[in-house]
């Protein structure tokens, strides 16, 4: 974190009120940082409650892939992926 820190500091140098902007900066981070947790255990809950048979599980999997669409490239994959195959009425159950 405190690489990012030095790295959008030093974009507001010019910046009228930059401690504002630095404090938004903050939140953010830390908020993609719960998000990406977030995803992590849900995936990770969603694929044990899939593989003990669960009902939950799918449940699961389609929050955490819809909290995935939010991270670049991987998580937009992976979360679209998900949700094609995990939704009801989706070809890929047809196949």
């Amino acid at each position: 974190m405190p690489t990012a820190t030095v790295m959008f500091g030093a974009l507001l140098g010019r910046v009228p009120n930059p401690y504002w902007l630095m404090d938004l900066f903050h939140f953010v981070y830390a908020l993609t940082i719960v998000v990406s947790v977030a995803c992590g255990l849900l995936g990770i809950a969603g694929g044990l409650a899939n593989m003990g048979n669960a009902k939950s599980g799918r449940g699961l999997l389609i929050v955490g892939s819809f909290l995935a669409l939010s991270e670049m490239p991987l998580g937009i994959a992976l979360g679209v992926y998900t949700l094609i195959v995990l939704l009801p009425g989706s070809r890929a159950e047809s196949v």
